[in-house]
């Protein structure tokens, strides 16, 4: 249910069904030597359609199918014909590609220190592989909002063929996914219901993923060319959640549609923000136990392990000398520990303080960029909104994050909203012209030289820095 820090769990032996062969063999194909709109489906259809545990065992070495799709995806961005290597993403290398980029070399680094064994050092190639190899692959993908617009249409289809096999599987009690190895035949039950969980590693997992998609459903929508896609995803999404017979995916669906429907007050937000501060500090003063521990009192579905949830965070609180510096194993912290069904804590355990820093500043900078340009198109109601469903699909994943650590193929779905949202920023923020002194504080540069110019590039291979060129 969460992403072990101990490695070596998996299996050893390589399971690859003909059917994904092929279907591997033709994303290969595509993501050669086909246009660059076309990748996008491939390579969507290859995260979120092959059980996860489709691979090849090379030298000890876990070669899953998807990593075989983006070492193709990366071999033809690197071929592709740019001035500048940086000059394949929308607005360049800027800060937030560089945040991303430290995250990860974070992670992986504390990681290795942490464990000091060969495995160890194998096993963050292999992260490093997923993580900088997605994301900068999406980077290249995402150029503008048409290519957006695609990825959606694609994820909605996507979610109608899990949306039908997942409602089989809750019903019958069989994993279509699970015929082709990877994942169980025979899901997991809970209070004598079905948890489907579709070729992802957990039904938590699955929900989650179905959870986040409806407010870029409702992105496509606002579109207009594409309202179709829209509303199959829509009760496909909704289909998702309830088969998996879990809570986090209703919350995280909930906190999607709620941020969606805090529009009306979008020029009030740093009094919702301050509110919602002041709540919690109010609740965490009166209460018995810690503010963290209303998570214990979560329970929609019934049978949710919401205690053990909480009572990992009180740890992950109380016990930061333990992983601040290179991260903790938390199965020593007691029985069932081991099980970090949390992101923010699973950032702190396998990273140190660096990378849980790193994590939250992602997050906070992808809801700034949103934010700013949404301002800056004030007046067009519809761009508006448009970045408001971008800001409102952010929000869906950081309420999820409190009940599930992404460990499976559901990184590339978050890989992919934050390319989307940098894609989508760029042509804004390249407009919005910002003070000298931010930049002079965010980049050390003299508040002489146009934000954004480099030192050593010319002005056509400027690197946009949040809008300015």
């Amino acid at each position: 249910m969460a992403e072990h820090l101990r490695f070596g769990g998996g299996s050893n032996a390589s399971v690859l069904h003909p059917i994904v062969a092929a279907a591997m063999v033709i994303a290969v194909i595509i993501l050669l030597v086909m246009p660059r709109k076309f990748l996008i489906a491939p390579l969507l259809a290859m995260s979120f359609l092959v059980p996860v545990g489709q691979q090849l065992v090379v030298g000890g070495f876990h070669v899953f199918i998807l990593r075989i799709v983006l070492l193709a995806g990366l071999l033809r961005m690197a071929s592709s014909r740019y001035r500048s290597w940086w000059g394949r993403f929308p607005g360049g290398f800027d800060e937030f590609d560089k945040l991303f980029l430290a995250w990860a070399l974070f992670r992986a680094l504390a990681f290795v220190l942490l464990f000091s064994q060969k495995e160890a050092f194998v096993n963050q190639i292999g992260f490093l592989w997923d993580s900088l190899g997605a994301f900068f692959l999406l980077r290249f993908l995402f150029q503008e909002n048409e290519d957006i617009e695609r990825a959606v249409r694609v994820l909605a289809m996507i979610a109608v063929i899990l949306a039908s096999s997942m409602t089989y599987e809750h019903f019958r009690g069989i994993n279509v996914f699970g015929l082709l190895g990877g994942v169980d035949v025979t899901p997991a039950m809970r209070r004598g219901s079905y948890r489907a969980q579709g070729p992802f590693a957990h039904a938590l997992l699955a929900g989650t993923f179905g959870a986040t998609l409806p407010p870029l459903f409702l992105w496509l929508w606002a579109r207009e060319r594409s309202r179709t896609f829209a509303v199959i995803g829509l009760l496909a999404s909704a289909a998702m959640v309830a088969t998996t017979n879990c809570s986090t995916p209703i919350i995280a669906l909930a906190a999607g549609l709620f941020g969606a429907c805090l529009w009306p007050l979008r020029g009030r937000m740093r009094l919702v923000r301050w509110g919602l501060v002041m709540v919690l500090l109010s609740l965490h003063l009166a209460m018995k136990a810690p503010v963290w521990f209303l998570i214990a009192r979560i329970d929609l579905v019934g049978g949710s392990s919401s205690d053990h949830r909480a009572e990992l965070v009180n740890m992950f609180i109380t016990r930061v000398s333990d992983w601040w510096l290179i991260g903790a194993d938390s199965a020593n912290w007691g029985w069932g520990m081991w099980d970090t069904a949390n992101q923010y804590v699973g950032e702190g355990l396998a990273g140190g303080m660096a990378t849980f820093v790193c994590f939250l500043g992602l997050i906070a900078l992808a809801f700034r960029r949103v934010g700013r340009a949404r301002k800056a198109v004030a007046g067009d109601r519809k761009q508006e909104w448009c970045f408001w469903l971008l800001g409102a699909t952010l929000f869906s994943h950081v309420v999820g994050f409190f009940g599930i650590s992404y460990f499976d193929q559901t990184r590339v779905a978050w890989f992919s909203l934050l390319a989307m949202i940098s894609a989508a920023v760029a042509p804004i923020l390249a407009r919005v012209p910002i003070s000298q002194g931010e930049l002079a504080l965010t980049t050390g540069a003299p508040t002489g030289r146009p934000a954004g110019i480099t030192p050593g590039l010319s002005s056509d291979e400027c690197v946009y820095w949040d809008g300015g060129t």
